[in-house]
């Protein structure tokens, strides 16, 4: 999983890189409410927030990675849902839960647990061939351990 992987020193990196992962520390400890409360006490925008929260880690939050939920908005047509499957076991993940919601206005609302201890290509690379599949409108990365 480490082959895109750098390590890296944060002090050359943007200061913003460490508080993306202060204000994941704040959500997943409870002490704030949401992403916007986390994002304002440590003053990043959110957009800075959303843009880098599936790239940045902690070397702990890297280490024997087995799980990962994943929120995915996909438009209700046949085999959408087969074909997001399909490309989680071609990079030998293995579906934990699945929850899907009723399709409003021709989409549904799909959450995920994942033991990706196996997963064969980084987790960032993983999460955008999801949201390169057709009829996939949104994958989003809510927790992983």
């Amino acid at each position: 999983m480490s082959r895109n992987l750098l390590l890296v020193d944060k002090k050359i990196l943007p200061a913003f890189f460490e508080k993306v992962i202060l204000a994941r520390q704040l959500i997943h400890g409870g002490e704030v409410k949401d992403i916007s409360e986390a994002c304002k006490r440590i003053s990043i925008s959110r957009s800075t927030y959303y843009k880098y929260k599936d790239y940045v880690f902690l070397p702990e939050e890297i280490g024997p990675v087995r799980k990962a939920i994943l929120s995915m908005l996909l438009d209700h047509q046949h085999g959408v849902l087969s074909d997001v499957l399909r490309c989680i076991s071609d990079h030998e993940a293995n579906v934990i839960t699945i929850t899907q919601t009723v399709p409003i206005r021709e989409k549904a609302s799909v959450i995920m647990t994942l033991d990706i201890l196996g997963l064969n290509v980084s987790i960032g690379e993983f999460l955008n061939e999801l949201r390169d599949r057709n009829g996939v409108e949104k994958v989003n990365l809510i927790d992983i351990e």
